[in-house]
């Protein structure tokens, strides 16, 4: 077996005697600016994050949920306090989450079908899951 590189072949690889070896948990990053699907991962990261589906209220929980808003606007001076459930879209894919907040009543508004509570939340009425408050003992 002659061949051209039979010489070199079989010699160590030659380390430098100023320059130490690069340790290789280093060596990636070396590459890492030259990512070729920049993006990517959050992407991955998006497509896994999972939503809810907006349930389909029955007629019976209509129905309470309106009687609650009506006992909620006869009461709207006393700011009662309030614990409400709502579906909120999620806005890069199909579905959402739902959500929990509590805190006094500032006001119903009917026209843009929102509840304000007093810290800014608005909850809009139409996907109000749940509404509970002490004033719904009576």
């Amino acid at each position: 077996m002659s061949g051209k590189y039979d010489d070199i072949l079989y010699l160590p690889h030659p380390t430098s005697t100023r320059h130490p070896r690069m340790p290789i948990s280093e060596r990636a990053a070396i590459f890492s600016p030259f990512a070729a699907l920049t993006g990517h991962a959050g992407a991955i990261a998006e497509t896994a994050r999972l939503t809810d589906q907006k349930m389909e209220l029955d007629e019976d929980t209509k129905a309470e949920l309106d009687r609650r808003q009506a006992v909620l606007l006869e009461r709207i001076s006393e700011q009662p306090e309030i614990t409400v459930t709502w579906f909120q879209p999620d806005e890069r894919k199909d579905g959402g989450s739902y959500l929990t907040a509590t805190g006094r009543l500032k006001k119903l508004d009917a026209i843009q079908r929102l509840l304000v509570l007093t810290d800014g939340t608005e909850i809009p009425l139409d996907d109000v899951a749940s509404l509970e408050s002490e004033c719904f003992q009576d």
